[in-house]
């Protein structure tokens, strides 16, 4: 009996290898997946997040630097006020008082040409009411004008300085000469005031700085100007030179405080 042959089986196909496919981007991987695609496929990308830094406001620190200088301020007017009320409690400060003792006039005209002529002498009275308080004075610059509209300049004169002590009454004697050259209108202004029945009317102005010690305390040196009005004077007309009227005359002081260029 023969044999039968049969034939052999032919080799099975190879498997077919899977398809390739390209995953679009932010889609999930393709089963199976690697763990290199299941761990980063929807992972979002880092972005590194901007540290916040607390700052303050410039309106705050405004608001800050403003509320401290006003207290600071507040706090030296606050010194300063009790400082000055310890000051009057213990020293009961009062201003110096001045007054005009007595004016002659030697000579007092103005020539054809406005040439103005004139030898003045003034007596100024100074007292210190204070018990505890001695003023020292500058050299002090005493003027006398012509009291109408503004006055004309009449003459100067330079009292020596002196020290006025605590209830102290001191004589300030001056010799005011003048010779300067007029314009006409105040030439004529001043001829008609020496005509008039009531004489003319003078002012008298001086200047000067002062020191105050009070105890062992001592102030910087202040300017003050003394300006005196109400008096009337009449032309000599002859060699006997003339009295005038200081019953009305009235002295004010009055401090001089100067701040840049200008005087207060």
């Amino acid at each position: 009996m023969a044999d039968r042959v049969y034939p052999a089986k032919p080799p099975a196909a190879a498997a077919a290898a899977p398809p390739t496919t390209t995953a679009a981007p932010g889609a999930a991987p393709a089963f199976p997946a690697t763990k290199a695609q299941l761990y980063g496929a929807n992972r979002p990308a880092y972005r590194p997040q901007p540290q916040r830094k607390f700052r303050r406001s410039r309106r705050s620190c405004c608001c800050c630097l403003c509320f401290w200088i006003t207290l600071i301020i507040l706090s030296l007017l606050l010194l300063a006020a009790i400082a000055g009320a310890a000051v009057y409690v213990i020293y009961r400060p009062h201003r110096p008082d001045f007054t005009v003792s007595g004016i002659k006039i030697s000579t007092l005209n103005v020539t054809s040409s406005s040439q103005l002529a004139s030898n003045i002498a003034v007596n100024i009275t100074a007292r210190n009411p204070n018990k505890k308080i001695v003023f020292t004075y500058n050299p002090i610059d005493i003027s006398v004008f012509s009291a109408a509209d503004g006055g004309v300049s009449l003459g100067t004169a330079k009292v020596p300085a002196f020290v006025h002590g605590a209830k102290n009454t001191t004589v300030l004697k001056a010799a005011i000469s003048g010779g300067q050259q007029l314009d006409d209108a105040a030439a004529k202004k001043l001829r008609g005031e020496l005509k008039g029945k009531n004489g003319v009317a003078l002012r008298i102005r001086a200047d000067t700085k002062v020191k105050v010690k009070m105890g062992g305390l001592k102030t910087p040196k202040v300017a003050i100007r003394v300006v005196c009005s109400g008096i009337k004077a009449t032309a000599p007309t002859g060699k006997s030179p003339t009295t005038g009227s200081v019953a009305g005359a009235d002295c004010k002081v009055d401090l001089r405080v100067k701040i840049w260029k200008w005087t207060f």
